[in-house]
């Protein structure tokens, strides 16, 4: 009897990467993909699976908010897929729960479904959903981060979406934010703007440097080691710190 498995993630290459890996496991067989929580309840609701390949982290509705919404009768075994850093991982290893760690490799996929396989073997599907609902009831609640920001110019107040800031640089006790062919100043420290903005959609790429990681066109080396960030505008930005980090989310958005 085969794995009905469900695979939901708002990356279509996530998504891809998954298929085909599942795709040598000869007792899997995918029986959907979603892009979001909303289509997969709805997919869930109307044919439940065994196993669901989960990203934590997606828009209006993420992972947790989708299996609260499922109910302890229809939870499957899940295997979180997030980007979430080592420590906050720490939740999920204290209720014997599987996760990938994205950018995760082969081996380590394998180890993955194995774990939940032997499971499902053992018919301890009732333990995993406790497990599961106690890590549900402990969560805290998802931050939420800026989508505008305030400028006062002159006589004037500004609404910046966030989404359009390409990059923003520090000046001090002040932020100057570009969008576009404009500049908008705003008084407030780099670290304090940085901590309310989505860390999925800003990365600091130098000590005095936030960008925009849809606004990256490419990554050009220099010399010794160095590289700079290049935008689709052509601006060229100094890369000092988090290049690791910047090129796997640019290889997997």
């Amino acid at each position: 009897m085969k794995i009905k498995t469900l695979i939901v993630d708002d990356e279509p290459l996530a998504r891809e990467r998954i298929r085909t890996l599942l795709a040598k496991e000869p007792d899997i067989e995918v029986a959907g993909e979603c892009a979001n929580g909303h289509e997969a309840l709805a997919a869930l609701k109307k044919h439940p699976v065994d196993l669901l390949f989960l990203d934590v982290q997606m828009p209006e509705m993420d992972g947790f908010e989708l299996l609260s919404r499922l109910g302890r009768d229809a939870l499957p075994a899940v295997i979180f897929v997030t980007a979430y850093d080592n420590h906050a991982l720490k939740a999920f290893e204290v209720h014997a729960l599987d996760y990938l760690l994205k950018p995760f490799k082969q081996s380590r996929f394998k180890e993955a479904v194995q774990r939940v396989r032997e499971q499902i073997a053992r018919r301890e599907t009732d333990d995993v959903s406790k497990r599961l609902l106690q890590l549900l009831g402990e969560r805290k609640p998802a931050p939420v981060y800026l989508q505008r920001l305030t400028v006062k110019e002159n006589d004037r107040v500004l609404l910046v979406k966030t989404i359009q800031i390409e990059w923003i640089e520090s000046a001090g006790n002040y932020v100057v934010l570009h969008v576009g062919k404009q500049s908008h100043i705003l008084r407030q420290t780099l670290a304090s703007l940085e901590a309310q903005l989505d860390p999925k959609l800003f990365l600091r790429v130098s000590r005095s440097t936030l960008v925009n990681l849809d606004q990256v066109r490419e990554l050009q080396p220099l010399f010794k080691g160095e590289y700079v960030v290049v935008l689709h505008d052509g601006k060229q930005l100094p890369l000092t710190r988090g290049i690791r980090e910047l090129e796997e989310r640019m290889r997997f958005s």
